[in-house]
């Protein structure tokens, strides 16, 4: 690790050792309660500023820095690092690369002070993986948009600056075509939210969403009338980036809690770790998380660089998350009932692994991405 690293990492020990120390995401976690309060304090560091371009007031746009930075945010609270994504992806690289201008000057600060986060409202009832099958549509009246339907688990949507919301604004089109995206305040006239219970990731709450005739400006729509997908494909490998190196962060925060366990669990007179099996496992759990980094930094370099990076976030995304269900998996089963009790923080990390899996894009889509952009599958012609 370079020294800017080490700095960068020792600032994120520092403040989440401070603001969000273990007993307090235990805490979080049993009552649902996000830790909102770490925005204004990530702004305070600048960390937001490291994925913004110079020319929009930021530190260069260097995605291996956000790597780190996810990274570390993940290794001490998974809640931490997707309120950190949801800001840094569906917020500020959303305006820095579809955004108009009077969008960048009105949300760039809010978002850059941590005033707040936006809100990808896309998943539907019949959309989900096939997420061209949206129904719910927006329609022209003079110089607004009345949009109805409904969206469901939308994370982070009522204490949102904004939803993110896409709609079907072109009927005689389907799929991808005619989709078009709208910055929605959570509080519009004709919103309703319902709150979902969940059985893991609880800090990021999830919402049931009716739109029923909500009235927004032109100038609430983000890129052409249109190419709303177009839009979500030029930051979505920002997304799978963030998620990849906060699940990695996440990963490696298990094996180490796992490889603590096996120092000071004593069996049949030893600690367990010097039994072969045992250290077997740990052994091959860390090589996973190592590995599963390489692909999350490799990522955020090709990012850098404007290299075609689809399938490399594709990957990215599919090892990271499997590399989490497996260790955590394997977590439990060393732990035994120590990594089963309600205050573990194993069970936490295992509870959460199981929604990255399908969160943002399935592993099994994502596969399927992978084998077209080697021919294969679909790609495949007969």
């Amino acid at each position: 690790m370079l020294f800017e690293e080490k700095a960068i990492c020792a600032s994120i020990d520092s403040m989440m050792q401070k603001h969000l120390p273990r007993e307090e995401v235990h805490r979080r976690d049993q009552l649902a309660d996000p830790p909102d309060h770490l925005l204004p304090l990530f702004a305070e560091m600048g960390l937001f500023h490291f994925c913004l371009p110079e020319s929009d007031g930021g530190m260069g746009g260097s995605w291996q820095h956000l790597s780190f930075i996810q990274e570390r945010l993940g290794y001490h609270a998974t809640m931490a690092a997707l309120l950190f994504n949801r800001v840094a992806c569906f917020g500020v690289m959303t305006l820095v690369k579809s955004g108009s201008v009077e969008q960048k000057e009105k949300f760039l600060p809010q978002l850059l002070n941590g005033e707040g986060a936006f809100a990808l409202a896309l998943s539907e009832a019949e959309a989900g993986s096939d997420a061209g099958a949206l129904q719910t549509r927006a329609e022209k009246q003079g110089d607004n948009w009345c949009i109805k339907g409904r969206k469901i688990w939308i994370s982070g949507a009522a204490s949102a600056l904004r939803l993110v919301v896409a709609c079907r604004t072109d009927l005689t089109k389907t799929g991808g075509q005619g989709v078009s995206l709208f910055l929605v305040p959570p509080d519009a006239l004709g919103v309703s939210m319902t709150k979902l219970e969940k059985i893991g990731n609880r800090c990021s709450l999830s919402y049931d969403i009716g739109f029923d005739e909500v009235m927004v400006p032109d100038s609430a729509r983000i890129g052409a009338e249109g190419r709303g997908f177009d839009a979500l494909k030029k930051t979505l490998f920002y997304a799978r980036s963030g998620l990849a190196s906060a699940v990695v962060g996440t990963a490696q925060a298990a094996v180490s809690c796992a490889t603590s366990h096996a120092k000071d669990r004593v069996q049949f007179g030893k600690p367990i770790g010097s039994f072969q099996v045992i250290a077997h496992r740990l052994a091959k759990m860390q090589t996973d998380v190592d590995l599963a980094r390489l692909l999350a930094r490799e990522l955020a370099r090709a990012i850098d660089t404007n290299e075609s990076c689809s399938r490399l976030a594709a990957q990215a995304k599919v090892v990271a998350t499997k590399t989490l269900k497996r260790v955590t998996d394997d977590g439990m089963q060393i732990m035994a009932s120590a990594g089963y009790a309600a205050d573990s923080d194993m069970q936490r990390f295992w509870r959460d692994a199981r929604l990255y899996s399908f969160g943002e894009g399935s592993s099994e889509i994502l596969l399927d991405l992978i084998a077209s952009d080697m021919g294969l599958g679909r790609g495949l012609s007969a």
